[in-house]
């Protein structure tokens, strides 16, 4: 039973810590860009496609994470399989 406690609690924290993560690096990464503009506005456009490539591939990272959590949260068992496990 602790395997899918431990399960459950890996699926909600695991994704939740990916999206943190993430929220932390696209914030430093638009900062970055918008020093970038600030210091040389005629780069803007290269700066601002360069930023949104990288703000894909930081996104990226999350979906990866939602979807390690979706496969997952496929190997916990049902309710009536716990109750059944239990004599409930």
């Amino acid at each position: 039973m602790s395997y899918f406690a431990a399960l459950a609690l890996a699926v909600g924290l695991g994704t939740a810590f990916a999206a943190f993560g993430c929220g932390i690096g696209q914030g430093i990464a638009v900062r970055g860009a918008l020093e970038g503009v600030a210091r040389q506005p005629e780069a803007g456009g290269r700066i601002l496609t360069m930023m949104i490539i990288g703000l894909a591939l930081i996104e990226s990272l999350t979906i990866y994470a939602l979807v390690l959590g979706f496969l997952l949260l496929g190997r916990l068992p049902t309710a009536e399989a716990v109750l059944q496990a239990i004599g409930g």
